[in-house]
């Protein structure tokens, strides 16, 4: 049998449990990191599409991470590429912690993101990868443990922007890096030399062309990954932060506090998401391609609403606030969908290439978003990165709905 579930073995959820904790620690620092180097170059009056490109590297080097992490968890096991995201993420926050005032330039800050993103989709792909290593190939089960893995990461990534704000509010931004520094590197110390085995089986006979992905479902969901996660950056990154300082005149503490709330809520939503859809499971008691479809169709009425009503003059701050917590609750719901879907389509000897190649799609709506984000608030403000937003989601639908009608492939 080349299940997981047949090849489970009983330290794999002590494993999984330690992984989780790790990738929790790693999933604060970022959502810190965010905020602090979004803000931090705010203040040196960098405009909005020059905010954008320090992202960009974060968001290339995700890419190209998942695609090789993929086959290097594949072949050396989901242990070498946690611990080498941990040791990563503690480089890049000592590169931004340890500089002097005048090495903090756009090109020095985006060679210390592309490590931070390089980094946290090392650590995300082992976590999730290793969620089939306890939940097998059960539909309703892994449709459960993959929404309380993804929501609590969404969660403490809420709880990371309320960090960030905090330490620049309290502290510079070089000591709010070294703290950051040591929370990562005290969680390597205090997980890793407790996982027994490599994670996962370690398959030498493994072949990085063997991660791009020949089977039509991953294909087709990993096409709406990438539109999803644009229509949720392309205002997230730098659009909304900006319009919430300088239009409403919100404080650094009032901006990261509410983004916090907003991914907290989300990641809250996203592991109720198999009991808040109790009613709607198609087929085995996990949802299919068409459950995905309808969420993005319902999805992308709130970005264009929130639009037309910040046009009609009605007042910011009520529209954005209920407007987003909408838009984050069917978000929310979708991606726990697709998250589920990805390991139900995966091949459960090629999970961690198929997971790589999946969030490699991820990384790459993440990065046309980040742009866009930017260059579209600097053109036509935040009413334009809204409706770029609800045209993503309904191309997104569209592609559900060649999803497989199955839960599983």
């Amino acid at each position: 049998m080349g299940t997981a579930a047949a090849t489970r073995r009983p330290g794999d959820l002590r494993n999984y449990a330690l992984v989780t904790a790790a990738y929790w620690a790693d999933t604060i620092a970022d959502g810190a990191i965010r905020l602090l180097v979004l803000f931090y170059f705010y203040e040196q009056g960098y405009t909005p599409l020059q905010l954008a490109t320090v992202f960009v590297f974060y968001e290339v080097f995700g890419i190209l991470t998942n695609l090789v992490g993929g086959f290097l968890a594949a072949r050396f096991g989901l242990k070498t590429t946690l611990v080498m995201g941990l040791l990563t993420q503690t480089v890049a926050l000592l590169m931004l912690g340890l500089a002097p005032d005048d090495w903090l330039v756009v090109g020095y800050v985006m060679a210390a993101q592309a490590l931070s993103g390089i980094a946290k989709d090392l650590t995300k792909m082992s976590s999730k990868s290793a969620v089939k290593l306890v939940a097998g190939d059960q539909p309703g089960s892994l449709y459960r443990w993959v929404a309380i893995l993804t929501g609590s990461k969404n969660a403490l990534k809420g709880v990371g922007f309320f960090l960030g704000g905090l330490l620049l509010t309290v502290t510079s931004f070089q000591t709010a890096m070294l703290l950051l520094a040591a929370l990562v590197f005290g969680t390597l110390l205090a997980t890793v030399p407790f996982m027994s085995g490599s994670l996962g089986r370690a398959d030498a006979k493994a072949r990085f062309r063997q991660m791009f992905s020949n089977d039509r479902a991953v294909n087709l969901l990993a096409a709406a990954r990438i539109l999803l996660f644009a229509s949720r950056d392309v205002w997230f990154v730098v659009g909304l932060p900006v319009f919430l300082r300088t239009v409403l005149g919100w404080s650094f503490w009032g901006v990261g506090t509410f983004m916090a709330f907003w991914v907290i809520g989300y990641g809250i939503v996203q592991a109720s998401a198999p009991r808040l859809m109790s009613g709607r499971r198609a087929g085995h008691g996990a949802p299919d391609g068409r459950v995905a479809a309808r969420l993005a169709f319902v999805l992308a009425l709130f970005p264009a609403a929130i639009a037309i009503a910040l046009g009609a003059g009605l007042d910011p701050t009520v529209v954005l606030i209920g407007g987003l917590i909408l838009f984050g609750v069917v978000f929310a719901l979708n991606s726990a969908v697709h998250s589920y879907l990805i390991l139900a389509y995966a091949d459960g000897d090629k999970v961690a290439m198929n997971v790589g190649f999946y969030y490699m799609a991820n990384a790459g709506g993440r990065l046309l978003g980040t742009i866009l984000s930017g260059l579209l608030y600097q053109w036509r403000g935040l009413e334009a990165c809204l409706w770029v937003s609800a045209v993503f989601v309904l191309l997104a639908g569209a592609v559900s709905l060649l999803l497989p009608r199955e839960p599983s492939a």
